[in-house]
């Protein structure tokens, strides 16, 4: 396991923007992991940081990364996984076997950790559709527990795990016997969709920037609102797909998260719609960005209002 201070964060960002975080611990098992968990040190687990945005400033934070802590098996048709296995990887495992349900994380960057913790969905199909169980650790008690799929609370974008002190040690799924060819066949066309609709992390992103209100898209609206190639610094609202944002000039967290308040304002005052931020922030609380930042994550719209 290495543990660093004062470590340059933007390393482990898709977005390719970070400044140095205070401290930064790498475990390679689940039991080092749980070891770092009950030192009760750290402010945060992450996983592959595909859908973080860390603040371009010093990052008064202790946090752990378990993309080390890959490891899965297969037996038969049902698959466990630990936090830091990445769902693309397993994919492509269930394809050789096989197996269907996974075919929708052929092109994900993220890993199982951050997955589960937002339920991640595309292509009609979600993390929650093979969903057994899980192993986490529960931080206040420091007690390992298993949850399974009702106890897991599974909705758009969120699981117990997104408002509750859980971490995610380990989960089990069980997928179904498919055709080879069509598995293939389905994985190849998201793969394809991905390219044309969604921008490479070539370009620093972090995936979609907003989530979906109730019965519409935020690609959608932020489309009407003509959002598409605005700029703010070296950020940019994705020409093919206005709820992404790329990192196209060596952009700053403070460019990201203006851009991202434009964006909601415009929904806002056009449509009289919050749109939420999907992507995850991590800075320190009082500075101009972690003000704009609170502001759209506010609960509704007679609070902004307020």
């Amino acid at each position: 396991m290495e543990i660093f201070e004062n470590y340059d964060i933007k390393k482990e960002s898709t977005f390719k923007i970070g400044g140095i975080i205070k401290k930064i611990a790498f475990p390679t098992s689940t039991d080092e992991l749980v070891s770092l968990l009950k030192t009760h040190e750290y402010d945060c687990v992450l996983g592959n940081c595909s859908n973080i945005l860390f603040s371009s400033d010093y990052i008064d934070k202790k946090i752990i990364i378990t993309k080390n802590i890959r490891e899965y098996s297969i037996d038969k048709n049902e698959i466990k996984v630990s936090s830091g296995t990445l769902g693309s990887e397993v994919s492509k495992e269930c394809l050789k076997k096989n197996l269907t349900g996974f075919e929708f994380l052929i092109g994900f960057p993220g890993s199982f950790g951050g997955m589960i913790f937002m339920n991640a969905s595309a292509h009609n199909q979600s993390i929650a559709d093979n969903f057994i169980w899980a192993k986490v650790y529960d931080k206040e008690t420091d007690e390992i527990k298993i949850f399974n799929k009702k106890e897991m609370d599974f909705n758009y974008r969120h699981t117990k795990l997104s408002d509750e002190n859980y971490v995610l040690l380990e989960a089990m799924f069980k997928l179904s016997e498919g055709d080879y060819e069509k598995i293939k066949d389905t994985m190849d066309r998201n793969v394809e969709f991905r390219k044309t609709h969604q921008p490479s992390l070539k370009y620093g992103n972090a995936g979609s920037v907003f989530k979906n209100p109730p019965n519409d898209s935020a690609g959608r609206l932020l489309d009407l609102c003509e959002m598409k190639g605005q700029k703010e610094g070296g950020a940019m609202v994705y020409e093919n797909h206005a709820n992404f944002i790329i990192n196209f000039n060596n952009a700053t967290s403070l460019d990201v998260i203006t851009l991202m308040y434009k964006m909601f304002s415009k929904v806002r005052e056009k449509y009289t719609i919050v749109i939420k931020p999907e992507i995850k922030y991590i800075g320190n609380k009082g500075t101009e960005e972690y003000k704009l930042w609170e502001i759209m994550n506010l609960e509704s719209m007679q609070t902004i209002q307020k």
